[in-house]
């Protein structure tokens, strides 16, 4: 654990508590509602979700957060470039629950910098360059947003790829302040999420019924053949096997949220 993170918590009224399940590691004996109910009780109104609304984990815990308290937070991160339907889903969401979706926008100078400097589609040129794009339209929109929280909860599960296959349900997150991390989905299968969907009824992206399992920005997603992993369809033009976008890299290095 960085000792980063553990000093960010220094003047936390949670501090010890946080601490000690993280080292007992006793929230991975806890099912998601049980681990969601806990964050409401703890650390409301400085908690939210970070939502996609390219992949269903979200709406599963949009769902059950709702369930326990109607008022709790909800973000998305608008980079300025995501698909009609993923707009769509977030209309449909807000209308659903009659919730506010806050949505992040980046900071448009920052854009407009690597538009002019790299070009509007230079995230096609190299893998560096992607990942520039993504640095300045969410990792860092969503740092900016996530400092006015305590805790968020993401949809990260363990078997989506071999990067998050060490995801555990509570963590720190030293790349935005030491904050808490909740992955309350990280031991559910991809089969137990949408037997979730059926059941409650949600509502999705319907560009899942179109071969995108993983729905992100416009230009860096398409649909995927039979067999295929479920991410082959994210940054399509690459090779690397990892496939993010800086959102969930290593905590213990410069990872952060959903």
């Amino acid at each position: 654990m960085a000792l980063v993170a553990i000093d960010a918590l220094a003047e936390k009224p949670f501090r010890d508590e946080v601490l000690d399940l993280i080292r007992r590691d006793v929230v991975e004996g806890w099912g998601a509602e049980e681990i969601l109910t806990w964050a409401v009780q703890k650390f409301h109104p400085r908690l939210t979700i970070s939502a996609s609304f390219g992949a269903p984990e979200g709406l599963v815990l949009i769902d059950m957060l709702h369930q326990i308290d109607p008022t709790t937070r909800v973000f998305v991160l608008d980079t300025g470039r995501l698909h009609p339907a993923t707009y769509d889903l977030i209309d449909r969401v807000r209308d659903r629950y009659g919730k506010s979706i806050d949505v992040v926008f980046p900071e448009a100078a920052e854009v407009q910098d690597f538009v002019r400097k790299q070009g509007v589609n230079a995230f096609y040129e190299s893998i560096e360059q992607r990942k520039q794009c993504c640095q300045i339209r969410k990792v860092l929109p969503m740092r900016r947003h996530l400092a006015d929280v305590d805790a968020y909860v993401t949809g990260l599960r363990r078997d989506q790829n071999a990067n998050r296959a060490g995801t555990r349900k509570l963590a720190l997150d030293p790349s935005v302040g030491g904050i808490v991390k909740l992955a309350p989905l990280a031991d559910w299968s991809h089969e137990r999420v949408l037997e979730y969907v059926g059941r409650h009824q949600l509502p999705l992206n319907r560009l899942h019924r179109e071969g995108y399992p993983s729905v992100g920005c416009e230009p860096c997603t398409r649909a995927i053949g039979p067999g295929d992993d479920p991410r082959a369809g994210r940054w399509w033009w690459e090779n690397d096997g990892v496939k993010e976008c800086g959102l969930h890299v290593n905590d213990e290095a410069e990872g952060s949220g959903i």
